[in-house]
């Protein structure tokens, strides 16, 4: 059984950071593109950044210049570190990703819980 779970989410000031985790555990045979998505309150769910295995990254507009997503294969781990943060970044950030449990296993989506993050003065 795979399973993401996120953590550093929190309550922020305009302008201040944070940096969110995610990390993968069970059986695993390869992580495909690592993907942070989030839900602002009464919106849909929106993809925020993806990275590759070979590191390839891709922003949203609207975070372009402000967040960054990092991974540790080894760890199975992956980051988003969010600067410059404003108030329409508030959403709960989920993680997502592709999962091979075996060489021929085509992989599974799977997403994480959610983790809160407002940003409010």
């Amino acid at each position: 059984q795979v399973q993401l779970v996120e953590s550093g989410g929190g309550s922020v000031q305009p302008g201040e950071s944070l940096r969110l985790s995610c990390a993968a555990s069970g059986r695993i045979f390869n992580i495909y593109a690592m993907e942070w998505h989030r839900q602002p309150p009464g919106k849909q769910r929106e993809l925020v950044a993806t990275i590759t295995g070979g590191g390839h990254t891709n922003y949203a507009d609207s975070v372009k210049g402000r967040f960054a997503i990092s991974r540790d294969n080894d760890k199975h781990m992956w980051y988003l570190q969010m600067n410059s943060l404003k108030p329409e970044d508030t959403a709960v950030y989920y993680c997502f990703a592709h999962i091979q449990i075996a060489t021929l296993d085509p992989g599974t989506p799977y997403w994480g819980q959610g983790t809160l993050v407002t940003v409010s003065s």
